[in-house]
């Protein structure tokens, strides 16, 4: 009898016996990567994932050179990011179903696709007041990176430096809030749920836990741009983007980093699935 040996399929490993290939399997649930005590992701597929977010990144660089130059490029570019950021879920969603479920693949593409409303709610809704669906589309998206985070890709518990993003919150209400008028409750329940992106993508992989904190540096600063606008230098413009592209590319990336390793392969996240 032939020894049992390890393989991985798409990051997922298996201790049964060597698998055959079979012609009736779909080409991309053979595709194995050599298992060497952790998992790893061949390198034609991490070069894939680097073209695939390059577009992303060249449009991120223009646009936000274009608001520093006050370019009429900046309106374009802008209603590009979202749709390219989406392009490497895209192209991973086959192996990442096959690995998990079509579960974190929604989330991701819900997450992007409101986060697009929120950035062209003005271009999309001009008969509507900007602002508030703006906040609603956010907060939409943020929702759907929580229950990611919270559900799939969680590795460790909440750190308790993590405390700073509640502290964040109510720095932002006393020193906010005067200036809000009727949109007191509703910036409040989205910083609620923004503080709650960043709290729970540091339960995830530091390439995740990054891109929440940048994604709440970046509404920080536009929050004091709407609401205290004459405080706000002229550079803060593409402050804000430069900072939402980098959080934005940094939840994506990590989200794929994470999702192609099999989940039975984190023990903090295998045993906490247990306990519930």
């Amino acid at each position: 009898m032939q020894p049992p040996t390890r393989h991985v399929v798409y990051g997922c490993e298996s201790s049964h016996h060597p698998v055959e290939d079979d012609e009736n399997m779909p080409t991309t649930l053979l595709v194995r990567a050599e298992y060497d005590g952790r998992m790893q992701t061949p390198p034609s597929t991490r070069m894939r994932t680097l073209g695939a977010f390059l577009p992303f990144v060249v449009v991120s660089i223009v646009h936000v050179a274009a608001l520093a130059a006050e370019s009429p490029l900046a309106v374009p570019t802008k209603a590009l990011l979202m749709p390219l950021l989406a392009v490497p879920v895209l192209l991973d969603a086959r192996r990442i179903i096959a690995l998990r479920s079509r579960t974190p693949v929604m989330l991701l593409l819900g997450a992007l696709f409101f986060s697009w409303l929120g950035d062209e709610a003005g271009l999309f809704f001009p008969f509507a007041p900007e602002l508030p669906l703006m906040l609603g589309f956010f907060g939409i998206a943020h929702v759907a990176y929580i229950v990611l985070f919270l559900r799939v890709l969680r590795v460790r518990r909440l750190p308790l430096w993590t405390v700073v993003y509640g502290l964040w919150w109510m720095l932002m209400l006393v020193t906010l809030g005067p200036h809000t008028g009727p949109l007191l409750v509703g910036v409040g329940a989205y910083g609620l749920v923004l503080a709650g992106t960043a709290a729970t993508a540091a339960r995830c992989t530091p390439i995740i836990a990054l891109g929440g904190a940048f994604f709440l540096l970046s509404d920080s600063i536009l929050a004091f741009r709407l609401f205290l606008p004459d405080a706000m230098p002229a550079w803060t413009s593409p402050a804000v983007m430069l900072t939402y592209t980098l959080g934005q590319g940094l939840l994506v990336w990590g989200a794929l980093r994470a999702l192609r390793v099999s989940p039975s392969s984190n023990p903090a996240a295998a045993s906490e699935e247990v306990v519930r």
